[in-house]
């Protein structure tokens, strides 16, 4: 089988900026092709990278792209700008995958393959247009409503494939949660939407209480280009966080795998307080925290729930009360005080994350693509 991915022109590949959709795409194109398919990735160009290259036995195409902007027009602009970039190299696939806004349309007349759109991001009135695409992939069954509820003329057409959760670097086995320090850990971009500031401002209320021997480690970026919410945010961030007596750590970005894997090992409770109603689709932070161990925390947002139940393989709270900062405390403050509610609920989500490994997910990708050849060819046959 053929098939290409189109990436984003705001993130490369390997994925040295970040972005959990190039992390996702950079493992399973590489286990795509070491099934012995013929793999191609196009994203964006960085001075670092050869224009084409052959990696894992993918080849890779990039084209130049650029820094995320703070204005949403302005970025549909520059994926335009990159979408019409990539059909000058894009070659003839069986299955041509894309999370980009405008090369769906692009392409609805091509013959370049079958379009499989990854719905990365919330829709926001894009779903209706892409009339010609084969397939609307969602991550989560929360994301497959809200895409049906949009374009109900393509509900046959949407299949939810979940993100793979990444896989560990690290040979050696994590340390029990008992074991670990006594880490309260966020990973992913720091941004007003992510909740942030809510989780600092919980942590910084009990700082000397009910958290008073324990650390808050923030992990992300807050660089505008990097999709954070830029600096003003930060500071603010640090401000809020001064009355923890220096227990509130902010690491910044870690892009390094291994790096990144050694936090989630560190932590014995993980917490992602998104807000992002229409904006989160999947989660693949809060997943790989489960797959290292760690008792997970997250808002009451729908993507969530295909593999986090309250109390079983995480923890959730509600986000959208009053006073939400209130809420978060409390729950944080309920499961850290009981060791073995959250080591049972920390071993429980690590199975769970089990279901979501990148040979699975993988299989369900390709059962996906073949199902659109077998039905195109079928089609064809019978004219």
């Amino acid at each position: 089988m053929k098939i290409t991915i189109v990436l984003g022109a705001f993130f490369p590949v390997p994925p040295i900026m970040g972005g959990a959709v190039e992390k996702i795409w950079f493992m399973l194109t590489q286990e795509f092709a070491r099934r012995g398919h013929e793999v191609v990735v196009i994203s964006r160009a960085m001075p670092q990278f050869p224009s084409q290259e052959i990696l894992a036995g993918v080849r890779h195409l990039r084209v130049r792209g650029f820094n995320a902007p703070r204005s949403l027009i302005w970025l549909k602009l520059l994926d335009l700008i990159y979408s019409i970039r990539t059909m000058s190299v894009l070659p003839k696939a069986d299955i041509i995958v894309t999370n980009t806004f405008w090369l769906p349309l692009l392409l609805r007349n091509s013959k370049r393959g079958q379009i499989y759109v990854h719905a990365t991001r919330y829709p926001k009135g894009q779903m209706r247009f892409y009339k010609k695409a084969a397939r609307l992939q969602a991550p989560s069954h929360a994301m497959a409503r809200a895409i049906a509820a949009e374009a109900p003329a393509l509900a046959q057409r949407i299949s939810v494939i979940p993100n793979p959760v990444p896989g560990s670097a690290n040979a050696t086995p994590f340390p029990p949660l008992a074991q670990r320090e006594k880490i309260v850990l966020y990973v992913g971009r720091v941004h007003p939407e992510k909740g942030v500031h809510l989780l600092v401002d919980a942590f910084t209320k009990g700082a000397r209480t009910v958290f008073a021997d324990w650390k808050l480690v923030i992990v992300g970026p807050a660089e505008e280009k990097f999709g954070g919410g830029g600096e003003d945010y930060l500071v603010d961030l640090k401000q809020r966080a001064k009355n923890a007596d220096g227990r509130v750590n902010f690491r910044g970005a870690i892009f390094d795998q291994p790096a990144l894997e050694q936090e989630f090992r560190e932590a014995r409770l993980f917490v992602y307080p998104s807000l992002a109603e229409r904006g989160e689709t999947f989660g693949v932070a809060p997943l790989e925290a489960m797959a290292h161990g760690a008792a997970v925390l997250v808002s009451n947002l729908d993507c969530f729930r295909d593999f986090i139940s309250d109390h079983e393989t995480g923890f959730i709270f509600n986000h959208r009360v009053v006073n939400p900062v209130e809420a978060l405390q409390e729950k944080m403050a309920n499961v850290i005080v009981d060791p073995t509610l959250l080591s049972r609920v920390a071993e429980a989500g690590y199975r769970k994350s089990a279901e979501y490994s990148l040979t699975r997910v993988a299989d369900q990708f390709l059962e996906d693509f073949n199902s659109l050849i077998r039905t195109s060819d079928a089609g064809r046959n019978n004219r």
